[in-house]
């Protein structure tokens, strides 16, 4: 993986250093990273779940997108997941739900993958 990967990897094992960090290099410059059990509050059964992410070879000036969570969650009392988020897909074998939160407007001086991946989870933990 090349520089600002590897980079943007160690900032987000910093930013959860108790989480087991799974991390595939791609053959390309880049990755895929999971980072298991993120708690994200008590909107959703069951209220914590891996969350995967590629980051490209073309990063920092490529947007961290989409986000991978578990195909299992489910919204409390049944309610339907919501805008952003679709079923039946697979991340590096995973039954998982993509969750689309695209940058429209990437600052590769200040968008990280880190900071995008905090806004993930924010948005997880908030979302209507």
């Amino acid at each position: 993986m090349n520089a600002a990967v590897a980079k943007a990897i160690s900032e987000i094992q910093a930013a959860f250093p108790e989480t087991p960090t799974e991390i595939q290099e791609d053959g390309q410059g880049g990755a895929s990273v999971i980072l298991g059990d993120i708690p994200i509050g008590e909107l959703f059964t069951p209220s914590s779940t891996w969350i995967g992410f590629r980051i490209t070879f073309q990063y920092p000036y490529s947007d961290v997108y989409p986000h991978f969570v578990r195909g299992d969650l489910l919204r409390k009392a049944g309610a339907p997941l919501g805008a952003g988020i679709t079923s039946g897909h697979n991340f590096l074998g995973r039954p998982s739900l993509q969750l689309s939160r695209r940058s429209n407007h990437l600052n590769p001086q200040t968008d990280t993958a880190l900071l995008k991946l905090l806004k993930v989870i924010q948005w997880l933990r908030t979302s209507p």
